[in-house]
């Protein structure tokens, strides 16, 4: 009897976990793999996928193309690799680095990013960085 329990309970749990996962994302520019922490592959699953789908509709939109300098961040590579902010965002996997070198480009993505309401941006030299974290000041930009 208490077989039987159990299988009904852990048939129950999988068929709750499966309903509230996520469906698979139907991303049109971007794989999740260009957002892995170079030292954990397959950590672009840990990004977060209202972030990726506005990401996404942002690229369509900008017209140019969004190459991903760095997406999630495991806690290793943030604060030893890199020395990076300790509160960074990219280990929450709510930010990305986009790679941008020129004024025309960085117009157009930014103007996209906000457009989608990504609101939370700095700008570099090289890239630009987009976060969609709710702990931080909304509508901000910051030079690096």
């Amino acid at each position: 009897m208490w077989k039987e329990n159990l299988c009904k309970f852990l048939k129950m749990a999988l068929e709750y976990i499966q309903s509230t996962q996520s469906k698979s994302l139907d991303l049109k520019y971007f794989t999740l793999k260009e957002f892995d922490s170079p030292d954990e592959p397959g950590s672009g699953s840990k990004m977060d996928e209202k972030f990726l789908e506005k990401l996404d509709y942002a690229r369509g939109n900008a017209g140019v193309p969004f190459k991903i300098n760095s997406g999630y961040r495991s806690k290793h590579w943030n604060d030893k690799i890199l020395k990076a902010r300790i509160g960074s965002s990219h280990k929450l996997g709510l930010a990305a680095d986009i790679r941008c070198t020129n004024s025309r480009d960085r117009a157009l993505i930014i103007q996209a990013l906000l457009n989608v309401g990504i609101n939370r941006i700095g700008i570099a030299p090289t890239f630009l960085h987009a976060d969609v974290d709710k702990q931080k000041e909304p509508d901000v930009f910051w030079l690096y």
